[in-house]
């Protein structure tokens, strides 16, 4: 059986765009016939998503997947660490929870994982025409290389070129390449193919004489400069670009419906508020700081990786008043996985699953109680909305079991997996309060119009277009930006495509 070529995209840093530039090229592979897949031996995001087989991965794989038109599988994001703790994550093995670990215990021996990431990585070559493989943070940490098994070891492990993205944005590009090459390992550097310049802004005819200051340098090749753009939007991989954008100085417009999506410490999966966050309509803020709230029509509480943290944080830190004080006043507050569980009367978590056994008080403002279960949910779902009368669409990931007391509603009938129709979180006061474990809600322009009527009777989503569709979308803008300001013939040429294009 033939074995596929591959390309590895890795980084100076983390968050300089290599998931991005990974997923417009698995566009541009997918455009021109070569049938790829993504992979990334090790991701460390709390935003996760389903697979259509109920396993779990990272959100940026099921992006790349989604680009490169394959169907997303465990195999494309093997190992997954979910932050719980300062120093401690959940281990994701193969789209299972497997347990807790703390850092420093799990890269004392990466040796399992790194046999688990080359079989996967295997398996995915004999299924696809071409692998496009993204790294994780800096490729060059010294400190870390003899246990990081997520960079080189897995360019070296099928043989693939290497391309080092950097990021001009953040300053100091020369000495993110130049020191990155000058540290390397001999055999690591060997491996490298060349180098991309990510996120440039300005007059590129002024960056010229750094350009041939680099190609003086430098024994690989400059494969373009990717200019910064707006006209597209690509989920992030994970909370890193959150604190660019959470509470922005600049005043509420109050022509606008306002959300605010309280910023927990453990926030998980927010790319459930893209689609608000896009339209023009919708002023929607990420707080982090306490504050009353009493100028938004909506408050949001996001999922969380680590409930009862999360929810003492609330507590201690002030956030809990303001959001009792709001509801008080007649205020609509939604909650949303771990952001529902916080809005219930109490979490429990008998067995130490996101820490120290214990059960924590809710805010109490809706009649459900959480305990935490050792196995975690997780499918895709699909139903009814009762407040909006819409049909929604999403997923579920959570170790919850919520129990819905006698004097509450669900929220939606869902049908997960193979599971009958069931009802799903909780609304009292005809919708006022609201909690459910479907991520995704907000991606269905009907349910968003719907909800969103009760502040704003004409409303309109200016984004009619499915998630899915829209998605879509925004892969292609993104590899015609790239194919715009890349020397595709190279890459073609380094990922052993260039007698098939």
């Amino acid at each position: 059986m033939a074995i596929a070529p591959a390309l590895a995209v890795l980084g100076t840093a983390s968050d300089v765009g290599k998931s991005v530039i990974t997923t417009g090229l698995c566009r541009i592979f997918q455009q021109r016939g070569f049938r790829p897949a993504p992979f990334k031996a090790q991701n460390m995001s709390n935003n996760a998503g389903v697979t259509p087989d109920g396993l779990e991965i990272g959100r940026a794989q099921l992006v790349q997947a989604e680009a490169a038109r394959a169907v997303p599988h465990p195999d494309m994001n093997p190992i997954l660490l979910k932050p719980n703790t300062d120093t401690g994550a959940q281990v994701v093995l193969h789209g299972r929870a497997v347990g807790n670990q703390e850092a420093g215990s799990y890269f004392r021996d990466t040796a399992t994982y790194r046999a688990e990431s080359v079989a996967a990585l295997e398996r995915l070559r004999r299924r696809y025409g071409s692998v496009v493989i993204e790294g994780a943070g800096s490729c060059a940490e010294v400190n870390l290389r003899r246990n990081d098994f997520v960079n080189f070891d897995m360019a070296h492990a099928c043989d693939a070129p290497v391309v080092i993205v950097a990021d001009i944005d953040r300053g100091g590009v020369f000495a993110q390449i130049l020191g990155t090459m000058d540290v390397l390992p001999a055999k690591d550097r060997e491996r490298v193919a060349g180098f991309i310049i990510n996120r440039f802004r300005g007059d590129a005819s002024l960056f010229e004489d750094g350009l041939t200051y680099l190609r003086g340098r430098l024994s690989v090749p400059l494969l373009g400069v990717v200019p910064w753009c707006y006209d597209f939007e690509i989920d992030a991989e994970d909370a890193i670009a959150l604190p660019k954008r959470k509470g922005p100085k600049t005043p509420l417009d109050h022509d606008k419906v306002r959300i605010a999506v309280i910023r927990l410490p453990h926030i998980a999966n927010f790319t459930d508020f893209a689609a608000p966050a896009r339209e023009p309509e919708i002023d929607l803020r990420y707080l982090a700081n306490p504050r009353a709230l009493d100028d938004y029509h909506l408050v949001l509480l996001p999922g969380s990786k680590n409930v009862r943290f999360d929810l003492d944080w609330l507590k201690r830190t002030g956030w809990a008043a303001p959001i009792l004080d709001f509801s008080a006043a007649g205020g609509m507050i939604g909650g949303i996985c771990g952001g529902y569980q916080m809005l219930g009367r109490s979490v429990s978590d008998p067995h130490g699953v996101e820490g120290a056994p214990g059960t924590s008080d809710g805010l109490g403002l809706l009649p459900v109680r959480t305990q935490l279960a050792r196995d975690k949910h997780l499918s895709l779902s699909h139903g009814r909305c009762r407040l909006t009368g819409q049909m929604v669409r999403g997923y579920e990931i959570h170790m919850g079991r919520t129990v819905l007391d006698d004097d509450g509603e669900p929220l939606l009938d869902l049908t997960s997996g193979d599971q009958a129709q069931h009802g799903d979180g909780a609304m009292i006061e005809d919708g006022r309060i609201w909690g459910t474990y479907l991520h995704g809600l907000f991606d269905e322009p009907a349910f968003l119009a719907a909800l969103l009527r009760r502040f704003k009777p004409d409303f309109t989503p200016t984004q009619q277009l499915s998630a899915f569709a829209f998605r879509q979308q925004q892969y292609d803008l993104l590899a015609d930006h790239l194919a715009q300001h890349l020397d595709l013939d190279a890459l073609f040429q380094f990922g052993g495509l260039s007698s098939l294009s």
